[in-house]
């Protein structure tokens, strides 16, 4: 393991797969990546209030200040289009060999409604997948 990319979007799963990244960085030495994915919805007229760019940067520098006080330093990333895969081509472009995303635990039929990020990078994501529940 050498390069973790940490899928991250403020809620209670991303906060857990932050503490697993933080623990696997230290016990491996890896550099450290926070994506914090836009979402992107083709045909939808505005944005909802939690997909703005401004509320993702913010994620983003919580991320990164809680990783530098437990001595992380990373790179930030903010890409706009689908989660799932534009985390999956971060990882690719990036060379990452190891993704850390939280799991929200939906149930079989969230899942179907709601789709599920973590369960979609795991299933096709090049690199190792590690989902934090």
């Amino acid at each position: 393991m050498q390069r973790i990319l940490l899928a991250y979007d403020g809620g209670e799963p991303a906060r857990r797969a932050l503490d697993t990244t933080v623990e696997l960085a230290k016990l491996t030495g890896a550099t450290v990546a926070v994506v914090s994915v836009v979402p992107f919805h083709p045909g939808r007229i505005g944005a909802d209030p939690w997909d703005s760019t401004e509320d993702h940067a913010q994620e983003l520098i919580d991320a990164r200040k809680t990783l530098h006080e437990r001595g992380i330093e990373a790179e930030l990333l903010e890409p706009i289009g689908d989660p799932a895969q534009r985390i999956e081509e971060v990882a690719e472009k990036g060379d990452y060999d190891t993704i850390v995303i939280g799991s929200r635990g939906l149930s079989a039929v969230g899942r179907v409604l709601q789709g599920s990020v973590s369960g979609h990078v795991a299933t096709h994501a090049k690199s190792t997948v590690i989902v934090a529940r």
